[in-house]
């Protein structure tokens, strides 16, 4: 089972990750589906409990705003590291639409950029590599200091 990095520790990751290319019925269990998918069978999923999203960084949130606080999980996906809108989305998903359950960061994500995602409101990481858990996890206490505000609300 994979590994997911947590703000509090390391635990087995036991949501899986369903792709838009994936078709038929969803699996038993937790899933998180795109958003894309959400959109089409949100009627029939809403009664599920064990359901999330994940939507990449360029995606608009307005298309699933009156279904945010439904979801247990909301995972965003950095398709490139260099591309920030991630940390907007996190921080928008925080502060401005009241979002407290888990705010995943999946995709490419690099180390350094840990302690940083989890001020913009990330709880959790999906890594790339699962390498050093353990040294990844101490990089996001790295910083003792900050000049900016943070969310938070977990």
């Amino acid at each position: 089972m994979p590994k997911l990095l947590r703000v509090d520790g390391i635990e087995d990751d036991n949501w899986q990750f369903i792709t838009t290319d994936d078709e038929g019925d969803l699996p038993t269990g937790a899933v998180l589906v795109p958003v894309q998918k959400w959109l089409k069978h949100r009627e029939q999923w809403r009664s599920r409990g064990d359901i999330g999203i994940w939507l990449d960084c360029d995606q608009d949130l307005g298309d699933i705003a009156q279904d945010i606080l439904h979801f247990n999980v909301i995972a965003i996906r950095f398709v490139d590291f260099a591309d920030g809108r991630g940390f907007s989305l996190a921080s928008l998903l925080r502060e401005r639409f009241g979002f407290v359950g888990e705010l995943r960061a999946t995709g490419q994500i690099l180390r350094e950029q840990l302690f940083y995602l989890k001020r913009c409101g990330f709880d959790s990481f999906q890594l790339p590599h699962e390498d050093d858990l353990e040294a990844a996890h101490a990089s996001l206490y790295e910083f003792t200091v900050s000049y900016q505000t943070a969310c938070t609300s977990h």
